[in-house]
């Protein structure tokens, strides 16, 4: 279940944006007409094959689920829907949403689907210039707000009955105005799949936050599942994509899943639904530390002390250091633990480093006559690994892991 088993997944922002490979918004960022902008659904042409690429990245990399963009904000629609001809179906004779969640029965894999509430094309949605939508309608269309809620729940009742199990919903772009708040949509949306996960972006309140490009510093009060996307500039395809550091995403990753939360790793399929070398790579060198540190993440608590400058969480008697910045030398010191653990392990590696209960001349508060002692863990090869996220694997004894709470809790 997603938020327990399910921590780690794949966003896909794929669509007809991917012609232009410039930004997944490029029609109300560059103001190109409507009438323009559909020409690219005549150049989109995803490979046969490519839902099962996208899986087999997922795979790869230690993801248990995906995110996939059914509609984006330009309203077109990757699934066989009844209610425009802006399909994929109606321009390539495809179904992606249901080649997609096929792949996923069959692997196992967990699917989210994304749905944008404003629409660029839907000639009921309301552009007024408010956020994320168009400075005014397109030419011809008759603005219905209510209309436009119609058609939405009619595509949501597609996408919720006839594609199997939906894991999570996750609605983008929540109307900036309180008075449209309306509690009947997600009540639909749960009469349809009992147990779906909805996130914070509808048009009234959900189960998850999502926190975007962000690592919020408070920790997190409920449910939360942040994205980011590889590269700079874009969440959809872009051929000139300025791409974050391996490293950097793995700080991010560790941050949010030390607080407990889901991580959501966006890439940015190419027209015929591959994926950029560069992209995969990111996800790839990502997936590999993930899946050598994933055991501080499942199922363990996240734990805090305001002199300890290292996250922390804990599974039974294993306390896991987590040190996303680049450390600045090779221990690291747990003042106020005065508890050894029986053994200290580089979890990235499986290798062994020292732990020590001492006096340390960084102690010295002063007073020669106090000489504290606390816990020490040297030896880390700090220069060896200064590509990825290092992870510390403090196991203590049954009978020592009640001392270890206790002094982190005062």
């Amino acid at each position: 279940m997603l938020f327990r088993d399910d921590r780690f997944g794949l966003f896909l922002h794929y669509g007809i944006y991917a012609v232009g490979g410039w930004h997944e918004q490029e029609q109300w960022r560059r103001g190109i007409p409507k009438e323009e902008y559909i020409r690219y659904a005549e150049k989109f042409c995803p490979a046969p094959d490519c839902t099962e690429q996208w899986l087999s990245l997922a795979r790869d990399a230690g993801m248990t689920y995906v995110c996939f963009t059914a509609k984006h904000h330009d309203g077109f629609c990757l699934w066989d829907t009844a209610y425009t001809d802006y399909s994929v179906t109606h321009y390539t004779g495809r179904d992606l949403v249901r080649e997609l969640s096929d792949g996923c029965a069959k692997t196992g894999m967990k699917l989210a689907l994304y749905y944008s509430l404003p629409d660029w094309h839907c000639p009921f949605s309301v552009n007024d210039g408010r956020h994320h939508r168009l400075p005014e309608p397109n030419p011809g269309d008759t603005p219905d707000e209510q209309r436009y809620k119609d058609y939405l729940k009619a595509q949501i009742g597609e996408l919720l009955t006839n594609y199997g199990k939906i894991d999570a919903l996750f609605w983008d772009i929540p109307p900036d105005d309180p008075a449209e708040t309306d509690e009947s949509i997600n009540e639909y949306v749960r009469s349809l799949q009992p147990g779906i996960l909805i996130n914070d972006r509808g048009y009234s309140k959900g189960d998850y936050r999502t926190p975007e490009r962000t690592v919020p510093s408070e920790p997190f009060a409920g449910l939360t599942e942040a994205c980011q996307s590889v590269g700079v500039q874009a969440w959809g395809y872009r051929a000139d994509e300025d791409y974050y550091s391996h490293r950097f995403l793995m700080e991010s990753v560790d941050r949010i899943m030390t607080k407990g939360g889901n991580y959501l790793l966006n890439v940015g399929p190419m027209p015929d639904g591959s994926i950029p070398a560069e992209a995969a790579e990111s996800v790839r060198a990502v997936g590999a530390w993930y899946k050598t540190v994933c055991e501080s993440y499942m199922d363990a608590e996240f734990v805090y002390h305001k002199d300890i400058p290292y996250g922390m969480t804990r599974k039974g008697n294993c306390l896991y250091v987590h040190l996303p910045a680049v450390p600045q030398s090779s221990a690291v010191r747990m003042r106020p633990l005065t508890v050894k653990p029986v053994h200290a392990s580089v979890l990235n590696t499986g290798e062994d480093v020292r732990a020590s209960v001492e006096y340390l001349p960084t102690f010295f508060g002063g007073n020669a006559a106090v000489r504290p002692e606390y816990l020490r863990i040297s030896g880390i090869p700090v220069n060896r690994l200064t590509d990825e996220v290092i992870i510390l694997r403090l196991e203590f004894a049954p009978s020592d892991m009640d001392d270890v709470l206790r002094q982190l809790a005062k």
